[in-house]
């Protein structure tokens, strides 16, 4: 699904922006981002693929380039928000409610993340495994943040509700995954 910089900050050195969200097969989630452009024009950290060593979990990195997603459940205020930077470290919360009750969210594994950086473009896979209370609908807002060697700041979502980027407004998850099948 394409990304669309908000109208606020756009960036020229990006040219395409996708994301993308599936169930995996043990109840998990497996999120995609794939980013085209200009590379050496962006504040990307250098990458040791597949994998960056020394990987870890890790606040703040909304604040410079990374890629997220918000996953909201069914009939509930509260959601999750994930955060993977090209530094390989990546973040995870729990939030009873829009910008509130922000705790640490524990998870049964790390994420399982794989960054491949093929000509003019960047990618990610990061695999959750099955989240609590997660089994139902979801409603997923995937999105990042883009940094330009320049300092400049853009923000890309599925959709941008009115005003300022605030990627944790429930109008922006609007990829709906069904209900998870039963596993084995």
């Amino acid at each position: 699904m394409l990304l669309h910089p908000h109208p606020d900050s756009g960036c020229s050195a990006v040219t395409r922006l996708d994301a993308g969200a599936i169930r995996t097969a043990t109840g998990g989630l497996a999120l995609t981002w794939t980013l085209e452009g200009d590379l050496p024009a962006l504040a990307l950290p250098a990458l040791a693929l597949p994998a960056p060593a020394g990987a870890a979990r890790r606040d703040g990195l909304w604040r410079h380039s990374c890629f997220e997603a918000f996953i909201g459940m069914a009939g509930e205020a509260g959601y999750l928000e994930f955060n993977f930077s090209p530094s390989g470290d990546w973040a995870a919360y729990r939030f009873t409610g829009h910008r509130q009750g922000m705790t640490a969210l524990a998870l049964a594994a790390p994420p399982s993340t794989r960054w491949q950086r093929p000509a003019g473009s960047l990618q990610l896979t990061a695999v959750l495994a099955p989240l609590p209370g997660a089994a139902g609908s979801l409603h997923i807002g995937l999105c990042a943040v883009i940094e330009a060697r320049s300092g400049t700041m853009s923000h890309w979502a599925l959709r941008h509700p009115p005003g300022a980027p605030d990627f944790h407004h429930a109008a922006g998850r609007v990829l709906e995954l069904a209900p998870a099948g039963p596993v084995g």
